[in-house]
């Protein structure tokens, strides 16, 4: 009688266990941020005097504003493209989405304080309608907006994405048409017949949630609240892409037919993913329009997308802290070359992107960590 060997037991494969969220020092610099954005920068601009060298002016304020949240867009960026290796080239329009939204809103609280006295925006009485379209039902309800400000990009994004990812299309492919999708939009609402001011777009607000818009209070409430959602991201951004969900993205982006043969199927991680960022850059949009005072078509241009994927790739795709150094550093350079040397300064950051591709392809992030290592 023949005997039969037991065949062996597989060795349990044990996974690395995910990493802390933030590490002491990160931790350090969060809480540093935390505190100059709740408490510094509000002390600064309201309490110290304005002719104090430490006094923040109305105009820093709103402009770190701004770039704030150019910053969760660049954020957004990375976890599609540093983390899933998705490049969009079409991300301006979900944050004109947002904005859009949060300016209709905006509109519909101006009342009949309007140059024409009429309850309809002004645009809409030079244009002879009489009536609201049905596309601004909503737009006189805070909590309706909120709501819709995510739900919009979120919706237009799921549906571009599904058809995109559900054709295998990426690459350099996925980008163009991203663009396309984004240049098509662009000339849709350049239409005074859409009902969204056409080339002119939204400007003129004068109230939120019944409140002036145009103090210093109100500006300082809008800062904090943008620098606390782009905190509140980057934290969220990390638990992200440190969980079994990242893993996955991370491994689409390496290796995506190997993901496929293991038995995942890339196609709800990349919607979701690419869903999630597009909502990011709508939440961006609706903070950028109450403290900028404008939304119109030129924030969904071709060359508005692309600089999103320049901020990404100056402060390092793949760090998440990397995109958002990556946005200040282009934005504050941008605005003082423009004051500085206003016929030069296109040059300036021609020069600047040059740098980066062939001294810096890791971003500023990346040399840093080249430098340590050098060091050490």
């Amino acid at each position: 009688m023949t005997n039969m060997s037991t065949p062996p037991v597989p060795a349990s494969v044990t996974l690395p266990q995910a990493g802390p969220l933030l590490t002491r020092t990160g931790w350090g610099a969060f809480i540093v941020a935390l505190l100059v954005v709740c408490a510094v920068a509000p002390l600064l601009n309201l309490f110290v005097p304005a002719g104090s060298a430490f006094h923040l002016s109305d105009y820093m304020v709103g402009l770190l504003g701004k770039i704030m949240c150019y910053a969760i867009c660049a954020l957004a960026m990375d976890l599609i493209w540093g983390y899933t290796g998705i490049l969009s080239l079409g991300h301006g329009l979900f944050f004109a989405l947002g904005g859009y939204v949060m300016g209709m809103y905006l509109m519909r609280q101006i009342g009949t304080d309007g140059n024409y006295k009429s309850e309809l925006p002004d645009f809409m009485v030079f244009l002879d309608w009489k009536e609201l379209p049905w596309h601004w039902a909503l737009s006189d309800s805070f909590i309706a907006t909120l709501l819709l400000i995510v739900l919009v990009p979120g919706i237009v994004a799921f549906v571009f994405g599904y058809f995109a990812f559900r054709s295998r299309i990426k690459g350099v492919y996925f980008s163009i048409i991203t663009q396309a999708l984004t240049f098509a939009a662009l000339l849709l609402f350049f239409r005074n017949e859409t009902g969204l001011g056409g080339n002119n777009g939204f400007t003129d607000f004068k109230r939120i949630l019944g409140m002036p818009i145009a103090t210093q209070g109100m500006r300082m409430t809008l800062f904090v609240i943008t620098g606390l959602v782009l905190l509140g991201f980057f934290l969220w951004a990390r638990w992200l892409v440190g969980s079994k969900f990242g893993r996955v993205l991370q491994a689409v982006r390496d290796a995506e037919s190997r993901v496929m043969f293991c038995g995942y199927n890339p196609l709800p991680y990349k919607l979701t993913i690419w869903t999630i960022s597009a909502v990011m850059c709508g939440i961006a949009g609706a903070l950028y329009v109450p403290q900028v005072g404008i939304i119109n078509p030129g924030e969904m241009s071709t060359a508005a997308s692309i600089e999103i994927a320049v901020w990404a790739a100056v402060g390092g795709r793949a760090t998440l802290v990397g995109p958002i150094i990556g946005a200040f550093i282009v934005n504050g350079a941008k605005s003082w070359l423009t004051v500085t040397f206003p016929e030069f300064w296109l040059y300036f950051l021609g020069a600047l992107f040059i740098a980066v591709t062939l001294w810096m392809p890791q971003g500023v992030v990346g040399l840093v960590k080249k430098i340590r290592g050098a060091k050490a």
